[in-house]
């Protein structure tokens, strides 16, 4: 007699998972979006207050940089969170927090560029040459462009959804480069960098033993 397929739902999946209202998800994504905005305005304010230290230019360059890692490992948690909880609803606010790690990321560069550097492109250039946490960052930096550029629902559609996901992985290889920017960067107290690494090492391992149940799920389902 042939076995009956299963109907329990694919692991990591909840037989009733939480979706909030219409009117709930706007206060989410508005209640989000201000977040992500606390640390700029944190560092306006203390700019004006004259609270940014005996290095002014240094911390702004640290302040933006740390803003642009947390955003892109709060951006790579949501896809295990919503593996985990069966949220799908969480991945309509991912694209709202990568565009933030960017923005923050395009601060971070500009406060180099400009305050740092004074728009000098040699000296800018002979940097990312010879400093090597300059150069992986600035590399971070541009794998970074495609994926704010192709972040719309237009450009979803142009490229098609596989090439548009294939595309996004670059998010994996921006975080790997990320920390690996601020580890290069410290040098004597290496506490957050390990921590930023901890963190990013279990996303990953958080992904991998997802598709690894998920493809014994659809093998026992197929046998």
């Amino acid at each position: 007699m042939q076995a009956r397929a299963s109907t329990a739902p694919p692991p990591g999946r909840t037989a009733r998972a939480w979706t909030p209202g219409a009117t709930v998800f706007r206060w989410l994504w508005r209640t989000v979006w201000l977040a992500c905005l606390v640390p700029l305005i944190w560092l306006a304010f203390c700019a004006y207050a004259d609270r940014l230290g005996a290095n002014p230019i240094e911390h702004i360059t640290r302040a933006t940089g740390d803003w642009t890692l947390r955003l892109l490992l709060v951006t790579l948690a949501v896809t295990p969170l919503r593996q985990i909880t069966d949220w799908h609803w969480l991945v309509r606010l991912r694209r709202l927090l990568g565009l933030y790690a960017f923005f923050y990321a395009c601060l971070h560069l500009l406060t180099y560029v400009w305050l740092d550097q004074f728009f000098d492109i040699e000296g800018i250039v002979k940097d990312i040459i010879k400093r090597p946490f300059v150069t992986i960052g600035f590399a971070a930096f541009v794998l970074m462009l495609p994926l704010a550029l192709t972040s719309t629902h237009g450009m979803v559609r142009r490229l098609g959804g596989r090439a548009w996901q294939r595309l996004h992985k670059l998010v994996y290889a921006v975080g790997v480069l990320g920390v690996a920017h601020y580890w290069w960067l410290v040098k004597k107290d290496l506490t957050e960098p390990i921590l930023y690494a901890a963190i990013l090492t279990l996303l990953f391992g958080m992904r991998l033993w997802h598709a690894r149940r998920l493809r014994a799920h659809v093998a026992a389902q197929t046998a």
